[in-house]
């Protein structure tokens, strides 16, 4: 059996604690390494601009890891100057769920775009400075 309370019957007991300076927009940037993004913590960093997200993926190469987690299916991609960096990558993912891959647009398009945001994960397996050359990225 749940147990809860309506708002109704509690809210002259709450006492406001902080006031944030600002709209909490989620994380900061925890490095590369500890990168580890849900489909709907991913849109909050692409849609809000993020500054610290933004600054880290906008001019970095990566190898990263798309995890299906209903049934660990997994998905390598790159992010070369000609993918236009990470942060284009992953907004192109953010935008339709598979970012122009063949495989993915079959899976959205058989399970849909409700599917990728409920069930993907997104996390960076190397990266690399924005001047290292794609074919080693590649």
């Amino acid at each position: 059996m749940a147990q809860g309370r309506l708002y109704k019957d509690l809210h002259q007991e709450l006492v406001v604690q902080q006031i944030l300076p600002t709209v909490f927009d989620g994380d900061d940037f925890p490095g590369y390494d500890k990168v580890k993004l849900s489909y709907h913590q991913l849109a909050t960093i692409i849609h809000r601009g993020k500054r610290d997200w933004i600054a880290a993926l906008e001019n970095q190469k990566a190898v990263y890891l798309i995890t299906d987690k209903t049934n660990g299916m997994l998905y390598v991609g790159s992010a070369t100057s000609m993918s236009k960096m990470l942060l284009t990558r992953w907004s192109n993912y953010v935008a339709n769920g598979h970012g122009g891959n063949k495989e993915l647009v079959a899976l959205v398009e058989e399970k849909g775009f409700d599917y990728v945001k409920e069930n993907f994960q997104y996390t960076i397996l190397e990266n690399y400075n924005g001047k290292v050359d794609d074919k080693l990225v590649l």
